[in-house]
């Protein structure tokens, strides 16, 4: 059974599985999207941004070679251009992001999830 919790996870990710381990390990099994094969719709960006309280690039993997591609370290782009470009290069969202509750809660380090559940 899926609890009412939800991770965008990358597997690949050490991080995401580590927040994805203490989830399971807490008695939780997590509805889990893998954000690189089904990235968020910048609608769904802008609601996790606002339950995160953070701007969009404070979401954004700055060393990522999509940011420095895009010029996304541009002061003057506004926070739908940056969701837009958080949408369509999905590798450049910090992970692993855990909604639950109504809350939401990025997990570095992943004991911070804890918080929300």
């Amino acid at each position: 059974m899926t609890d009412d919790i939800t991770i965008y996870h990358n597997p690949r990710c050490s991080k995401s599985r580590a927040t994805l381990e203490l989830l399971r390990a807490q008695g939780h099994e997590p509805h889990i999207i893998e954000y690189l094969k089904e990235p968020p719709s910048e609608k769904e960006l802008a609601a996790i941004l606002e339950l995160l309280g953070l701007k969009p690039r404070e979401l954004m993997r700055m060393k990522e070679t999509e940011y420095q591609q895009e010029n996304l370290a541009d002061p003057d782009l506004k926070d739908k251009d940056l969701i837009k470009a958080l949408h369509e290069h999905p590798r450049l969202i910090e992970r692993p992001i855990v909604l639950a509750k109504g809350k939401a809660a990025l997990g570095r380090p992943p004991e911070v999830v804890l918080k929300i559940l």
